[in-house]
């Protein structure tokens, strides 16, 4: 079955809510661009997430990443994986709403922190109890991310395959989005 996507598809959600992987998973069943706003910042900086943290704080990297979500919105249709805090700013929301649909990968508290607990990779986690840390954040987070167009509920059982099969239907209900 052939589907037509008709506007880019914005995977939001906490880091380790698999945006990423689900994302490329949805853009190889469709046929269409992955995109990763975060990947296209650290190519443009060539330097890491965390360096630019480090280096130029945290405001100067969410300016570029609006930037990038502008540009890659305007530029492709295709399926765009955000960091965790991207959809956090109303101007993010505001542009991914009127040039695209954003879909919240909804994963609870314990599968992000069984799917982030090992790796160094992730910033805001460089804390003395980085449980409480994501926590804390993923409270915070929740209420803006279910401000998101559409959402799919994550489980521990679910593939990546299984999560873009989801992702899929819920946009397949979204005519002015994908056509089947």
């Amino acid at each position: 079955m052939s589907m037509k996507l008709k506007k880019t598809v914005v995977m939001v959600g906490m880091m380790g809510a698999g945006k990423t992987a689900v994302g490329r998973a949805v853009a190889a069943k469709l046929d269409v661009p992955f995109l990763d706003s975060d990947a296209e910042i650290v190519s443009a900086a060539n330097m890491s997430i965390a360096e630019i943290f480090e280096r130029d704080g945290e405001a100067f990297f969410r300016t570029k990443e609006t930037q990038v979500i502008d540009r890659l919105l305007e530029e492709e249709c295709g399926i765009l994986s955000t960091g965790g805090g991207a959809f956090l700013a109303e101007g993010n929301r505001d542009i991914i709403t009127q040039k695209g649909v954003s879909v919240w990968l909804d994963a609870d508290l314990n599968l992000l922190w069984q799917r982030v607990k090992h790796k160094d990779t992730r910033p805001l986690l460089r804390t003395a109890n980085p449980r409480a840390t994501l926590q804390d954040i993923y409270e915070t987070r929740v209420p803006i991310y279910a401000k998101a167009d559409l959402s799919v509920k994550a489980a521990p059982q679910y593939s990546i395959e299984m999560m873009a099969d989801r992702v899929i239907e819920v946009l397949l209900t979204r005519p002015d989005v994908l056509e089947a």
